[in-house]
Parts: C-alpha cells; sequence; structure tokens
C-alpha cells in the first residue's frame, strides 16, 4: 500500500466523488482485486435527527432488496463508532453532466437513457417502493453510459389503500401533489419526475 493513503477495511480510498449534509462519497479500490467501488462515508454525529436515521436505514434496505442493471449495487455496509460506510458499485458519471456537457442528447441516445431509466423505475413499483427524488443527479452513469438510478433515502414502501404524503424530493421534478403537500399513492410522482427527465 502506497504510503498516505487511507485504508478503511480491505478498501484503499481515493478522491471524493461528492459530499452532503450527512457525509462523503469516495472512490476506493478493493486492496485485493482492484475493484473500483463507491464508498459512502456517513458520519453518525450528522444523524441528529430520527428521521435522518430513517433515511440512511430505510436507503441500506432498499438497495439490498433492489437487484437491477438500472439501479445502483450496494456491495456491503460497515460501521465504526463514528460512521457507517455503504460500499456501492461505482458509477463514473452523472446524467445531468452528461446532458450539459452535450447541450441535448439526440432522439435515440434520449430514448435508450429513458427506456433504462423506465425499466428500472417499473421493477421498483412491481416491488412497492416508489423512489420520489429522480433528477438527472441522482442517475449515474457507469463506463459503458448504461444508467444506474442511486440515492434512495427519500423512497417509501407503498401499502394497498394508503397514501403518502411528504414533501420531498427537488422541487424542479416533483410531481404537483407533491409539491402541494396532497396525498398521493406513489407511483404517479415518479412517472411524473420521469416526464420531467425526458423534457429536460
Amino acid at each position: 500500500m502506497a504510503s498516505g493513503r487511507i485504508r478503511i477495511g480491505p478498501y484503499v480510498l481515493g478522491e471524493t466523488l461528492g459530499s452532503g449534509s450527512f457525509g462523503k462519497v469516495k472512490l476506493a479500490h478493493h486492496s485485493l482485486t482492484g475493484q473500483k467501488v463507491a464508498l459512502k462515508i456517513i458520519n453518525k454525529k450528522k444523524l441528529a435527527s430520527p428521521d435522518m436515521i430513517e433515511r440512511v436505514k430505510r436507503e441500506i434496505h432498499y438497495l439490498t432488496m433492489l437487484q437491477h442493471p438500472h439501479i445502483i449495487k450496494l456491495y456491503e455496509v460497515f460501521s465504526t463508532p463514528t460512521d457507517i460506510f455503504m460500499v456501492i458499485e461505482y458509477a463514473g458519471g452523472e446524467l445531468f453532466e452528461y446532458i450539459v456537457a452535450r447541450g441535448r442528447l439526440s432522439e435515440p441516445e434520449a430514448l435508450r437513457f429513458f427506456q433504462q431509466i423506465i425499466c428500472a423505475v417499473e421493477y421498483c413499483h412491481r416491488r412497492k417502493i416508489v423512489h420520489r427524488d429522480l433528477k438527472p443527479e441522482n442517475l449515474l452513469l457507469d463506463d459503458f453510459n448504461n444508467v444506474k438510478i442511486a440515492d434512495f433515502g427519500l423512497s417509501n414502501i407503498m401499502t394497498d389503500g394508503d397514501f403518502l404524503k411528504t414533501s420531498c424530493g427537488s422541487p424542479n421534478y416533483a410531481a404537483p401533489e407533491v409539491i402541494s403537500g396532497k396525498l398521493y399513492a406513489g407511483p404517479e410522482v415518479d412517472v411524473w419526475s420521469c416526464g420531467v427527465i425526458l423534457y429536460v
């Protein structure tokens, strides 16, 4: 191992890929296999409220349940007294950055991305999971420009006869009923977000 490289379990940490309110995501590689992964490091001190703790637990639970080629894979989770580590499939790009770099997408390219998104969203809905925060920033791209839906922290389980009311997600992509605080079943808010993504 190179001097100065930080190691967490079998993973050697690299550059920071992003940061958020709970912690950061770092590029890492497995010291034996060399496999690249994204290591989501969640600082336990920043999980100040029960809602925040529940959000992290929910994301771990749903990513464990969901096994689909267009949903980011969760390989393992471990923790220390100060942090929770989520070892996630590495996808090096974001659909948002991809669109910005090109200005606009060709129709065949947009169709390919949209088919992958819809395929993964439909898979979630069949398993009674609604994402509730679909936006280009949460749609990652692998080395072959395949979509990987990420960030299931605002997701929820749909139950027959029950409605959701939580106003969550990004306002630019959220359905009107979410923004206005009305009751909603779930799938329709993801479908709305998909429509906005296609329009963008």
